[in-house]
């Protein structure tokens, strides 16, 4: 099989709408959340999330384009176009387009265009007058036909969904395209966009997310004894995984290399993580398996860390199981404390985070880390509060979401 290795990032996220901004920001332990301002959130649970600043959709697409497309996929196109022009592809000629694919991720696709279209029937007199693209809009696949029709792409193109593990997903659904030959590159990435009055309100309704709306900067606490649940993110990143051969063979700049990837089900419970996290266990071993590595080559993990009460220690309880001993020679971190949760879009965006503890070597921190759940195994290096300067090799990212869905990817510094 071929080796694959990372040419392009874009992020659009709470920290930033770039992906080196993001990068600044991240290490800096910043925080994403404030009041939300897409709208009036004053009769809700949780008044506070991770939004975008700054963002302006108009410089990507016309007035009619915006109107044909949900933001979720406004940012999907935001990140895609940073990581495509930063692996030099975009220009005519540069890639048999035949050959290259895009897999993208999204764990509810267009939450606004639903919400906005059914609200407005409701407001009328029960004449359907749904807008043309009401469907088109909200299909949770068609973000990855736009972006194909954007650059012309007619390689492998389709959607991954497995809820708050899509992004990891489709990652790791590129690797293996990639690695068994069926692409030369493949655009890989997700994106969420769910900061509305129905994902608010739905993910209340679940007592899901926290409702520190008195201080919303702190909210994100993962591994904190006084978590009360995540905070809301939207966004998008995106990578450009491309064979080594054919990286090497146009003079790619080459950012990391991606070695492993596992997956697995909990089979254990709709929206709750097994206690024990015996899903999680099963791929961390695949993962590394597939990489032909032990648990002592792992020098960083980039933790599903929610800040919710029972998936917190869950997943550190297997993450223990797995590593042993080493995990006090381990840097972990969520970052999720400064992001928040972007759902389907968290997998992506915390890939990049571990490609630039590889690149930087250096640990992004887990800030709100006041005082930690006793109910944490002993051992664990959470990284609290700023980040940490060393020496990365190897960077775990792990992924889970709702339906039991375990995603977990490897990425290695790269060396010629």
């Amino acid at each position: 099989m071929k080796r694959v290795v990372i040419t392009g990032i874009g992020a659009l996220t709470p920290l930033g709408n770039t992906a080196e901004a993001f990068r600044q920001n991240l290490f800096a332990g910043k925080s994403g959340a404030a009041p939300i301002t897409h709208f009036d959130a004053a009769k809700f649970k949780t008044q506070f999330a991770c939004e975008l600043k700054g963002f302006n959709p108009e410089t990507l697409l016309d007035r009619s384009g915006l109107r044909r497309m949900d933001p979720v996929t406004w940012y999907a196109l935001a990140a895609a176009d940073e990581a495509l022009a930063h692996a030099g592809i975009l220009a005519e000629g540069v890639v048999n387009k035949d050959r290259v694919g895009i897999i993208w991720a999204s764990g509810n696709g267009g939450f606004y265009t639903i919400q906005e279209q059914v609200s407005e029937f409701a407001r009328g007199d029960g004449t359907p007058r749904f807008n043309p693209f009401f469907i088109p809009k909200v299909l949770i696949d068609i973000t990855s036909g736009q972006l194909a029709m954007r650059y012309g792409f007619r390689g492998i193109n389709y959607t991954a969904v497995s809820a708050c593990a899509s992004g990891n997903s489709a990652i790791m659904d590129a690797f293996n395209y990639v690695r068994w030959g069926k692409a030369d590159i493949i655009l890989a990435g997700g994106s969420e966009a769910p900061i509305c009055e129905a994902g608010v309100g739905g993910f209340n309704a679940m007592k899901a997310m926290s409702t520190r709306n008195n201080d919303p900067a702190t909210a994100s606490r993962p591994y904190d004894k006084d978590r009360d649940g995540f905070v809301m993110g939207e966004g998008a990143a995106a990578l450009v995984l491309e064979s080594l051969e054919h990286a090497q063979a146009r003079g790619a700049h080459i950012l990391a290399e991606i070695v492993g990837a596992g997956m697995s089900a909990d089979a254990y419970h709709l929206t709750s993580v097994h206690p024990e996290g015996a899903g999680a266990k099963l791929a961390m071993h695949m993962a590394m398996d597939d990489a032909g590595i032990t648990p002592e080559a792992i020098d960083y993990i980039n933790t599903h860390g929610t800040s919710t009460p029972n998936g917190d220690v869950a997943e550190l309880k297997a993450i223990a199981a797995v590593f042993g001993e080493h995990i006090r020679k381990v840097n972990i971190s969520s970052t999720k404390s400064m992001t928040g949760h972007l759902l389907g879009a968290a997998g992506a965006v915390e890939a990049l985070a571990s490609i630039f503890a590889i690149q930087d070597n250096r640990i992004p921190p887990t800030i709100n880390l006041f005082n930690p759940d006793p109910e944490i195994p002993e051992g664990f290096n959470l990284t609290p509060h700023v980040a940490v300067e060393r020496e990365v090799n190897y960077a775990m990212s792990n992924t889970f979401g709702f339906g039991g869905h375990n995603a977990i990817s490897i990425f290695k510094k790269w060396k010629p």
